[in-house]
């Protein structure tokens, strides 16, 4: 079995955002400099890693709205000193959605017909139960006062508000709330959210219960009955957030973690195995073969989560342990050509708009979270008198009739949200995500393997130019790519696409910590958000 590689901290960092990893006992790494601090506060008042990362995407819903919000779904990976849990706070759709609802106008990208039930709140809750030591009130404390006394908006957020607010102006409730001035705030502007202000308080006083099943739940309904939907506040009080473990794969004696599906983490571990079966291990970090090798094995896992991956109770054909099998792994990683690119179709298994946080404490104590509205700020659909913005996690449904994803009643659809854990045997090694839709799982690829077969260091692996495979032979790359490299992988029949820069929020935003030796922790935040990594 080949060990990892020996992290290195390169002075000056190799990359251009010229950023150094920040190394502290407890830490907290977040797309936005207050949730960051915010996530922080918690620590230096004596709580642990899931209260700072808790008080951290709390405050999030109100400084980084264009990303998440209260009516968001959540997922987390948590290393509570001994033992890994995965949680799966993705919420339902209604009980009164079926196939034919959407048999004629498909499945819109905005509006009231993309939301199902909000599952963030219900993953604070539980996980505040199961691992928080402070004081549940006291997580909300940051964010209550954002969105009471306003906060200046940051640049990359003002930029992608206006981009939003231009999509979703007419949607229920948008305008009035996010476009207070008829336009987006700008950068630099103070934004203020007191109907989220008393929400927040709400839910903090209750745990959750009036979110689920008082007064807030019953205004979700009432606006929703208001504009044809179905979302009742009784698919509100059912809804339940799950202890589902993870799914995991070896690469060289470091194990990835994902949650299970309904998600696309899984996709990360196909690929990982993929790659175990290649000799991408010749080559470093920028070499144009394992670019390849990596794109390679990422259409291939993408070709089969697409075709198989659902709510886990509806993959009555393909399960997670057929995607996952060794050999069948070994068989995919067989059909990739060291020479020439290719569109994969998917295999037969049985035949053989998102923020990303991360945080740890100085016990040991790591959690990987991610929550997110999926596009922007999600359905647009903002509920009067809340400051409660839903998402619109119903377009990771298909309407195909028979897919294992079809649109149905009470069902989870799937994710592309996935915080991911690294363990190295027994021992916890790094909690990261990378927010950015189907990013996600190609993302956390590259951290993988550039932090562990090459060594780069977490700061330098989030700088690092970043690719993205997208449909048929395409690739999309970011314009810092060495212009070489980018024609080696013209040569070999990728269709690659450079983006410019102001496209780069598309490549993600990754957030790392990563244990060291010394018992401390190294973070690393990434240059294409507004955040960074924080710690004592």
């Amino acid at each position: 079995m080949q060990t990892t590689a020996i992290m290195q901290f390169p002075a000056p960092p190799p990359y251009s955002s010229q950023r150094s990893a920040v190394m502290a006992e407890n830490m907290v790494v977040a797309s936005q400099p207050l949730a960051g601090q915010a996530g922080l506060a918690m620590l230096n008042k004596g709580g642990n890693a899931v209260d700072a990362v808790l008080a951290a995407a709390i405050t999030l819903t109100q400084v980084e709205p264009t990303g998440n919000g209260i009516g968001s779904d959540a997922f987390a990976i948590v290393w509570d000193g001994s033992k890994l849990h995965g949680l799966n706070a993705s919420g339902r759709s209604p009980v009164a959605w079926d196939l034919s609802r959407f048999a004629k106008s498909g499945i819109p990208d905005t509006g009231w017909e993309t939301v199902t039930v909000p599952g963030a709140v219900g993953g604070w809750v539980e996980l505040h139960r199961r691992f928080g030591h402070l004081p549940f009130e006291t997580l909300f404390e940051p964010a209550v006062r954002y969105a009471e006394e306003g906060f200046i908006v940051s640049p990359i957020i003002g930029k992608l508000w206006g981009l939003g607010g231009e999509l979703l102006k007419n949607e229920p409730g948008f305008a009035q709330h996010f476009l207070p001035k008829g336009r987006a705030p700008r950068a630099g502007e103070r934004f203020v959210n007191k109907a989220a202000a008393a929400t927040l308080r709400s839910i903090a006083e209750t745990k959750g219960e009036s979110f689920y099943r008082g007064a807030l739940a019953e205004k979700i309904a009432a606006w929703a009955s208001t504009h044809g939907a179905v979302l009742s506040v009784e698919d509100m009080a059912a809804n339940q957030p799950d202890w589902c473990g993870t799914v995991s794969k070896d690469f060289d004696g470091t194990t990835l973690h994902e949650i299970p599906p309904n998600g696309q983490g899984i996709a990360a571990c196909m690929a990982l195995g993929m790659l175990s079966n290649t000799n991408i291990r010749d080559y470093g970090p920028d070499d144009p073969e394992a670019l390849h090798l990596m794109f390679e094995a990422i259409k291939l896992a993408f070709r089969d989560s697409a075709a198989f991956v659902a709510d886990e109770a509806y993959m009555q054909e393909v399960s997670s342990a057929d995607l996952l099998n060794d050999n069948y792994l070994a068989s995919r990683a067989k059909l990739i050509n060291a020479d020439k690119a290719q569109d994969f179709e998917s295999g037969s298994p049985k035949g053989g708009g998102t923020v990303c946080l991360s945080a740890a404490d100085k016990n040991g104590m790591m959690v990987s979270f991610i929550q997110s509205n999926y596009a922007g700020f999600g359905s647009g659909v903002v509920v009067p008198g809340t400051g409660i913005h839903l998402q619109n996690r119903a377009c990771g449904f298909t309407a195909e009739a028979g897919h294992p994803n079809q649109i149905d009643s009470s069902k989870r659809p799937f994710h592309t949200i996935i915080p991911g854990f690294l363990m190295s045997g027994n021992d916890p090694l790094m909690a990261f995500g990378l927010m950015g839709g189907m990013m996600q799982a190609q993302g956390h690829v590259q951290m993988v393997l550039r932090t562990q077969l090459w060594g780069q260091d977490v700061q330098t692996a989030a700088d690092a130019p970043r690719w993205r495979v997208t449909d048929g032979l395409g690739v999309q790359v970011e314009e810092s790519m060495n212009p070489q490299l980018v024609s080696v992988l013209k040569d070999k029949g990728h269709a690659i696409e450079v983006e410019q820069p102001d496209f780069a929020f598309g490549f993600g935003g990754a957030q790392l910590i990563h244990r060291l030796e010394s018992g401390g922790y190294a973070g690393g935040s990434d240059p294409r958000k507004d955040g960074g990594a924080y710690g004592y």
